[in-house]
């Protein structure tokens, strides 16, 4: 499988983002599994939430159409009664086969005035064609509780919208995610001017792909790295 980050910028106009987005999905091989920044499609759009709510609807059916030969990975803004959610759904074969919302809010981007918590039992291992997955969005990796909850995934998504001035902090983690989980780890940020990049895919040994000039990263994901690893250095997890 091909693993692909895509590292885009946010404009203001919904739709220019959404048109943006497709013609990059649909230029990505079949069998890939694609994963976007958080919320690339309307950003936090604290002052446009019903809004971006309402497009999300719109997005999500013309997403769902590309997945017939692809799997696709991205968070929107959902309303669901008076409340509203950053919300991961992974498209697969033309439906919808997983979604959570983000549980962990970041403080210093006010989140959590503007949105609820998603329910933590979401945060789980799912397994897609024998390839267990699992997601932490972008803050929820800076807690080791929750790295135990996807201990065992053959491949950690980490869709995200991280601030320029803590890059090294988002590197390090990213990577070392990879390594104590023995796992790859496929990471997609925003390219906004104020965000850090970073987008890519990290190896169960640590071998970063990472390309902050590209709006494209890729790389293959090859199960028998992650049995070597996992015999070769065994730390409980099991082999596939």
């Amino acid at each position: 499988m091909k693993l692909i980050a895509l590292q885009t910028k946010t404009k203001k106009n919904f739709k220019k983002n959404l048109d943006k987005l497709l013609e990059l999905i649909e230029k990505c091989e079949d069998g890939s599994f694609i994963l976007a920044p958080e919320l690339c499609l309307t950003g936090f759009s604290y002052d446009r939430m019903d809004e971006a709510s309402e497009f999300a609807i719109k997005a999500k059916k013309k997403i769902k159409k590309l997945s017939q030969n692809k799997t696709i990975a991205l968070t929107f803004i959902e309303k669901e009664d008076i409340e509203y959610y950053n919300t991961l759904y992974i498209f697969h074969k033309g439906k919808v086969i997983h979604s959570q919302s983000k549980h962990r809010l970041f403080p210093l981007g006010d989140e959590p005035a503007h949105f609820a918590k998603g329910k933590l039992e979401n945060m789980k291992i799912i397994e897609i064609d024998g390839i267990k997955i699992a997601t932490l969005i972008c803050f929820e990796i800076r807690f080791p509780e929750y790295w135990l909850k996807v201990l065992g995934a053959d491949l950690i998504l980490n869709p995200s919208m991280w601030g320029a001035k803590r890059k090294t902090h988002f590197e390090t983690m990213t990577k070392a995610l990879a390594i104590a989980n023995q796992c790859y780890v496929l990471i997609a940020n925003s390219a906004d001017d104020n965000m850090a990049k970073g987008s890519g895919v990290i190896s169960p040994w640590g071998d970063e792909t990472r390309d902050d000039s590209k709006e494209v990263i890729s790389s293959q994901l090859d199960l028998n790295e992650i049995s070597k690893i996992r015999k070769y250095i065994d730390i409980g997890l099991k082999n596939k």
